[in-house]
């Protein structure tokens, strides 16, 4: 595996999931904004109680796919007309929501959008998108004040390299993708957990903090391009990978500056 040739990582992959928990988007380059990666995480399904809704309860959420558009989301999903979601025609007042214990607020993108929601996945759910002013701060050791995150489950973004990935794969008797992590940022280069040992990363002139492992759940046991569920590859990463009570794969990261990610950037490396 090679990066640019002279042992500097690259930017393999960049990632967005417009809407928490459903299908991701690969770009060539994405925006920073104060959340994280532009879009990502900015719209969230919850139920009548206002708790997110994620592939752990229901894996059809996976076959979900978001686009974005400059006025608009457009999602599909098997068997479903496209629904499109203007950017400004959400409506109604702001509702409670919550996210892991976090108390946040959403914006409902209103009744046509939570009837195809629900006719899709045969459960009752609103889609909702989080304000810009409702910030949530990230909980983290690592958190400096002023890092915030979106709709995602505790931090902006979240990094794998190739060669984790690569080899888990080497003990599964079926290799899985790397959408069954759901990562933003993916790196070629390294090698095998050599996230672990980052302490802060460069790439496109953005700087991210090297933050806490991520703990896996059974999302990664979902085919992201059949909505069926597993065991693997929970199962063999918990026989090397586990540590705590949690199976860690990939390094979640906080962002200190603002910039501009593209799709073979330098990756500038310093040791924890």
């Amino acid at each position: 595996m090679a990066g640019l040739g002279n042992g500097v990582p690259v930017l393999s992959g960049v990632y967005v999931y417009p809407i928490k928990s459903c299908g991701g988007i690969s770009l060539q380059s994405a925006d920073l904004r104060a959340t994280g990666l532009r879009d990502d995480r900015r719209w969230m399904l919850v139920d009548e109680s206002g708790g997110f809704m994620s592939q752990r309860r229901h894996p059809r959420m996976a076959l979900i796919s978001p686009r974005i558009t400059p006025d608009r989301l457009v999602v599909r999903a098997p068997g479903m007309p496209d629904l499109e979601v203007p950017f400004e025609g959400e409506h109604g007042e702001r509702i409670d929501v919550e996210v892991w214990g976090d108390a946040q607020r959403g914006v409902p993108a209103g009744g046509e959008a939570d009837r195809w929601f629900g006719r899709y996945l045969g459960f009752p759910c609103r889609l909702v998108r989080k304000p810009d002013d409702d910030v949530r701060p990230v909980d983290s050791a690592y958190a400096r004040d002023g890092d915030q995150t979106s709709f995602a489950d505790g931090f902006p973004l979240l990094l794998i390299s190739e060669a984790s990935l690569e080899d888990l794969n080497r003990r599964l008797e079926s290799p899985v993708p790397m959408n069954r992590f759901r990562p933003n940022l993916v790196v070629r280069g390294c090698g095998p957990y050599a996230e672990d040992g980052w302490g802060e990363i460069r790439a496109g002139g953005a700087v991210f903090r090297v933050a806490e492992p991520c703990p896996r759940c059974a999302i990664t046991t979902v085919d992201q391009e059949s909505g069926k569920r597993g065991k693997e590859p929970l199962k063999t990463l918990a026989a090397y990978r586990k540590a705590e009570g949690e199976v860690w794969f990939g390094r979640n990261l906080i962002h200190t500056s603002l910039g501009t990610v593209r799709v073979g950037d330098p990756v500038e490396v310093t040791p924890r």
